[in-house]
């Protein structure tokens, strides 16, 4: 089972794993839409897309009805948590509260529902539990309070779950990634409207001490985002592929370029040198 297959990483694993022979159940936003479709059009028939927001508990046991009913006695392998929404990227006392509720909610709490609740599958088949929490899970990246601390809880919740379905003889593995270009990062309507209210609600003082010209550089930071992110998502794809197949897998994976250096900056040197790195 894989969430939010709709764009980036998500849909590229979808079209991956039905190439190399998975039964794949694809969990999509909107099932109507041009990624689902998509799917449909290119990937075997073994591929079943599943209309799944992981916000909204009725569908998540919709799909967990849907899943069972196929998987039947057999059980469900792996399920893949990489739903999740970036979030205007911006300094944490400039984020609106929504901004964080929002990406807890699908980051967090969502990946949290849709384990717990197809967990039953997992333990039939002594499977794996697969989170995509992010570099900025691992690591304090400035601009990425909101979205880091709630890949930072997805993280937790991964480590902790990894040792207590040990004894079940399911594998949980956490996936660090760099930066990398998916559709993550194209949600401009979205981030339109959470600029806006950004914007909008800043009282005076503050929007004082940071300067209307650090204020209009926020979107044009987000614009040249792209250009610093890898368009190659075969590191992250083989990453997931090795934590559901490998008879050992890793408890965290961080594929591409600079996440492991920083993290090890981070874990071993003192506080004030990271921060200046």
């Amino acid at each position: 089972l894989l969430l939010g297959s709709d764009t980036g990483i998500g849909h590229a694993l979808a079209k991956y794993l039905d190439n190399l022979g998975f039964v794949v159940f694809a969990g999509v936003l909107n099932k109507d839409g041009p990624g689902a479709e998509e799917l449909r059009q290119t990937c075997s028939r073994r591929l079943s897309v599943l209309q799944l927001d992981i916000t909204n508990a009725t569908q998540v046991k919709e799909a967990y009805l849907k899943v069972s009913e196929k998987v039947q006695n057999t059980g469900l392998w792996g399920v893949v948590n990489n739903a999740g929404i970036l979030g205007f990227p911006a300094d944490g006392e400039l984020l609106p509260m929504s901004t964080y509720r929002q990406c807890m909610e699908v980051n967090f709490f969502g990946a949290v529902e849709v384990s717990k609740i197809f967990l039953p599958l997992l333990r039939k088949s002594q499977g794996r539990l697969v989170n995509m929490s992010s570099m900025a899970g691992g690591i304090p990246l400035p601009r990425y309070a909101a979205y880091g601390a709630s890949k930072a809880a997805l993280s937790m919740f991964s480590g902790v779950m990894r040792q207590e379905l040990s004894k079940w003889g399911i594998k949980v593995a956490a996936i660090h990634p760099s930066g990398f270009r998916t559709g993550i990062q194209g949600t401009s309507d979205l981030w339109h409207k959470q600029e806006k209210e950004l914007m909008e609600n800043l009282p005076a003082d503050t929007r004082q001490a940071y300067g209307e010209d650090y204020l209009l550089g926020l979107k044009s930071y987000l614009l040249h985002m792209p250009a610093y992110c890898d368009a190659d998502l075969s590191p992250v794809l083989s990453a997931i592929l090795h934590a559901l197949l490998a008879k050992r897998p890793h408890g965290l994976y961080t594929p591409g370029k600079g996440a492991y250096m920083p993290l090890c900056i981070f874990c071993c040197f003192p506080l004030w040198f990271y921060d200046f790195f």
